[in-house]
């Protein structure tokens, strides 16, 4: 299937090490440096996409203090001082004390200020220089946020005042809404990661760098929603400008968007496809012609709306009928980090929950292009919705591909927890033959149920529906080969 080659290929290019050239800079500071400056040269190559400074020295013990700053060819870059052992320059975002810009090639200079280094005393340095020409972007956290496999909760779809969000100010009137008021508000709802996703800008990524290092128990993702003219897209962990003028001749079509995604290591999802495009929303519906093959995602679920003639499932599952294998995945459109939880899209409502190997942003994104995710509609803490095929000794979960040759008796596994009272309800395609509900009566109840393989390539996937008859959890299918 052409879009299953092209996750393998995707999934290849976030696997592969990205390039980068290092540079040693070693050197020997003593007591004739009190208080002066040392500038050590460096070349940066053209085509750069990131220049990381990692520093140590000795002497410590007495005391010794070297600051950092940096120039480039042609301008000064920051400066750091003594709190910063290492430190990050991009495009778009730097580490907090050093600005972001364009990379030029030529010589840059690691500034070395000594306020303090003993007259009798010696001090020898290494500055580690990593100069990155890959545009693949693997997080602004350096390292998981929780090691181990679990379930991940999230909100994918969130504004601030980099776009079109707005809040209450101290005086009541509305104003553009600071980005830590949607982070802390994320914080609050026990949310694992977000995806910050702005119109067609990347201001926010350089507030994201910032803020990661306070916020190390949630994620912080880059996204952007490319807003056109014929619909809006998602496009998750990708720091570099994307041309989004659809129609101009830097973005032609979709696919070039898509290009430039695609070679940054990016996913693409698009958003609140069930919504008309008007006056009143211009753009919102998806319009435009594309390779479903290179899409990962579809917002099936946009803040309240998990059902009706706006809700984003009956595109999602057109696109299953197809034979495309796309993650559903829920998004808030928060646009008002004061909302409060329990309102249409406030913060986390609805969650996207995802398997993943830990919380990073490369595990996160590659669960969701596997489908390992469920959408929590209302956005709880503890809901959960687990879905298994098996035969012959072997399981799949969701996203999960299953061979079975006709008449074989495939068994599906289906867990649910917090959901007492409702019921589970099965989906597949339409030449898949309709499964019963199954009520469910326990707070964590298992259910299963064997279904007849016909030879034929099928999609099977579950919901629940809550006592009060709405769509509280939604699931991503397994598949059936033949």
């Amino acid at each position: 299937m052409r879009g299953r080659a092209w996750l393998a290929a995707a999934l290849t290019l976030l696997a592969a090490p990205a390039f980068a050239e290092t540079l040693t800079l070693r050197g020997v500071l003593t007591g004739a440096d009190h208080q002066t400056y040392r500038e050590v040269p460096f070349r940066v190559p053209p085509g750069t996409t990131a220049v990381t400074v990692a520093f140590d020295h000795t002497g410590k013990d007495q005391k010794t203090v070297v600051d950092l700053g940096l120039r480039d060819p042609d301008r000064f870059r920051g400066w750091s001082g003594g709190n910063k052992a290492r430190f990050t320059l991009t495009e778009t975002w730097a580490t907090p004390s050093y600005l972001p810009g364009p990379l030029p090639a030529g010589e840059w200079r690691l500034i070395l200020g000594v306020p303090n280094l003993r007259q009798d005393a010696r001090a020898e340095y290494v500055a580690t220089i990593t100069l990155d020409d890959s545009p693949v972007f693997r997080g602004f956290a350096e390292a998981p946020l929780r090691p181990g496999p679990g379930w991940y909760r999230g909100d994918l779809h969130l504004h601030t005042g980099h776009s079109d969000g707005s809040c209450a100010t101290q005086a009541g009137a509305r104003a553009p809404c600071p980005l830590h008021l949607t982070l802390e508000a994320a914080a609050a709802r026990g949310l694992d990661f977000v995806a910050v996703t702005e119109h067609n800008t990347t201001s926010h990524h350089q507030a994201l760098a910032e803020a990661q290092p306070h916020f190390d128990r949630l994620l912080l993702i880059p996204g952007r929603e490319i807003t056109t003219f014929q619909g809006h897209m998602n496009v998750f962990g990708v720091t570099a400008p994307l041309d989004f003028q659809l129609g101009g001749p830097r973005a032609p079509d979709v696919g070039a968007i898509l290009d430039q995604v695609e070679r940054a290591g990016g996913l693409a999802a698009i958003n609140h496809p069930g919504l008309p495009s008007g006056e009143i929303c211009m753009g919102c519906g998806w319009t435009a012609p594309v390779d479903f093959a290179r899409i990962a995602a579809v917002e099936a679920v946009n803040g309240a709306i998990a059902e009706g003639p706006l809700s984003g499932l009956p595109f999602w599952e057109a696109r299953l009928n197809e034979g495309r294998r796309i993650t559903a995945i829920g998004g808030s459109d928060n646009h008002d980090a004061r909302s409060p939880p329990g309102k249409a899209a406030a913060v986390g409502t609805p969650t996207t929950v995802v398997h993943a190997e830990d919380l990073s942003q490369p595990a996160i994104l590659a669960a969701l292009r596997a489908g390992r995710a469920f959408i929590d509609v209302q956005g709880s803490t503890d809901r959960r919705l687990e879905m298994t095929a098996s035969l012959g000794g072997r399981t799949v979960g969701m996203g999960g591909a299953l061979p079975a040759r006709a008449g074989e008796d495939v068994t599906l596994s289906v867990r649910v927890t917090g959901a007492a009272g409702g019921r589970v309800e099965f989906r597949g395609d339409p030449a898949m033959r309709v499964l019963p509900p199954i009520a469910i009566v326990e707070a964590d109840q298992k259910v299963h149920v064997a279904v007849a393989a016909d030879g034929r390539p099928h999609w099977l996937r579950a919901d629940v529906r809550g006592p009060d008859g709405k769509l509280w959890l939604i699931g991503n299918p397994v598949y059936l080969e033949d």
